[in-house]
């Protein structure tokens, strides 16, 4: 039986992952600071992730920032599973102090720990993310190549135009395509920026101590368990709040931006395979379902299968640093790990309505999180 450690593993993705192992006969340690932004002011008797893996694993109420935290963590693994750190592209555009230290400073104390003690590490996972890329990876018809476009004009996005042009040929609108993991990193928030060093700290520490390690970019994950009432991430738990409380979506910009929804029975399937497959050692790989799903699209689907109409006011709005189109080639998934997403949109967001369904109403806080970007001369 080997030990495994998760960090942030009384978050949405390691929960899951944690009762996952467990089944597998694995030996779970979960290091967690029950962050209330996720888990509500008393989370450890009201906060529904904590609880789905209390008493299941060995708990540690600790902070990945704190080297005495790691070094009590780390005793006796022989695996790590990096999921603690801050997540929200906008919210890390102007809480950059924070963001920096919990998702580079935390992970170079691990790191440290690595090169400087004795340990039974035998291999390290770490959550990456989309955000590595910002715009994802484009092909123009006219020069018939691939072209990996930087930030928007502020001209176009105040007059409307939200695609991409050809930086070569402004004339010429650009064809979004699958992003693979060769193309170009250029994230547009801090939170991409923390999540590429994070991963790349990784490979370069790892590779030179002969740790195997594998950086998973997941894309956006969702389904049942998902935070309700953290208004900095997941557009579905957003617009479910606002459409069982019967408020306008305010839809950004024409509401055909898209995005890749991954399950979250698929993401942990897919990171418990990168963990068993010695195949997947020293790879990134992007975790997806290789589908476009546009906003739009999204707040459709849920007031359908909520049974309930809210107006969508598609304003035109937009965020600055936010990317137009981006989703995942996964061949690489495929081929290394040999695993396919099984769980497609529809049934996905079946699934997370249901459990929607059953849960309480939550506070709404978007409208209170838009504030604090106009306040910072993020939103238009």
């Amino acid at each position: 039986m080997k030990n495994i450690l998760i960090t942030g593993g009384a978050g949405f993705i390691g929960s899951k992952l944690a009762l996952r192992l467990i089944d597998a006969g694995y030996q779970v340690t979960v290091l967690d600071n029950l962050l209330p932004q996720i888990h509500g002011e008393n989370p450890e008797t009201t906060s529904p992730l904590y609880q789905s893996i209390k008493d299941k694993v060995h708990f540690i109420k600790g902070d990945v920032t704190r080297k005495e935290d790691w070094k009590n963590a780390l005793q006796n693994q022989h695996v790590i599973v990096h999921f603690a750190a801050e997540t929200g592209t906008g919210q890390s555009m102007y809480e950059i102090e924070r963001y920096t230290q919990v998702n580079v400073s935390g992970t170079a104390i691990l790191l440290d720990y690595l090169t400087n003690e004795k340990h039974k590490i035998e291999k390290v996972i770490i959550a990456s993310s989309r955000a590595v890329y910002g715009e994802g990876k484009y092909f123009s018809q006219q020069e018939q190549q691939f072209i990996y476009p930087t930030n928007r004009l502020e001209q176009d996005l105040e007059n409307g135009i939200f695609e991409l042009r050809n930086p070569n040929n402004p004339t010429e609108f650009l064809q979004v395509v699958a992003t693979d993991e060769d193309s170009k990193i250029q994230p547009k928030s801090i939170y991409g920026l923390t999540k590429y060093h994070q991963e790349q700290a990784l490979m370069i520490c790892c590779s030179s101590l002969n740790i195997p390690c594998v950086a998973l970019r997941y894309q956006n994950v969702y389904g049942p368990g998902q935070s309700l009432t953290n208004p900095y991430t997941g557009i579905l738990s957003i617009f479910s709040t606002r459409i069982l409380q019967q408020k306008s979506i305010n839809i950004f910009e024409d509401g055909l931006e898209s995005r890749d929804f991954v399950f979250i029975d698929d993401v942990v399937q897919a990171t418990f395979l990168s963990i068993e497959k010695n195949t997947a050692n020293y790879n990134v790989m992007n975790v997806g379902t290789g589908i476009a799903t546009s906003v739009l699209q999204v707040a459709n689907t849920l007031m359908q299968h909520y049974e309930k109409a809210v107006p969508l006011e598609i304003s035109g709005q937009y965020r600055k640093g936010d990317i137009r189109h981006n989703f995942a080639d996964i061949n690489r998934l495929q081929q290394l790990i040999g695993f396919t997403p099984n769980i497609d949109f529809n049934n996905g967001i079946k699934r997370f309505c249901d459990w929607v369904k059953q849960q309480e109403i939550q506070t709404d806080k978007y409208e209170q999180s838009l504030a604090e970007l106009k306040a910072k001369g993020l939103m238009k």
